[in-house]
């Protein structure tokens, strides 16, 4: 199913030439998805929803691993911190969850970030 998560981080626009990297990415994330699917429920069973959340997944922390978002400026007088980007982040990863909950056991907790 590797494969097919990162044809579809092409399709993405993901940049596949780094393999070695994606591949322990994608595994990982696979992994971590296959735990959580319902008892009875194999990632065979929904393919296309798991193939789709993995490399979502995937995109999202690559994202957030090569300075896409962060904090971009800090003031000490009258604390000022800006913060861009993350949203994007935050989205792929909501995407993920929502697509996979048929598929998964509810964890029953979920943080998403606050708009300041």
């Amino acid at each position: 199913m590797t494969e097919k998560v990162l044809k579809l981080l092409a399709a993405m626009g993901a940049d596949t030439s780094q393999e070695e990297l994606l591949t322990p990415l994608c595994q990982a994330v696979q992994d971590s998805l296959a735990r959580r699917l319902r008892p009875g429920v194999t990632a065979e069973d929904c393919e296309s929803a798991f193939i789709t959340a993995a490399a979502w997944m995937v995109l999202a922390g690559l994202r957030t691993g090569d300075g896409g978002e962060g904090v971009t400026a800090f003031t000490a007088g009258d604390v000022t911190i800006r913060r861009e980007g993350g949203r994007e982040t935050a989205s792929l990863l909501e995407q993920a969850e929502r697509l996979m909950a048929p598929y998964v056991v509810d964890g029953g907790f979920f943080v998403q970030g606050v708009r300041g």
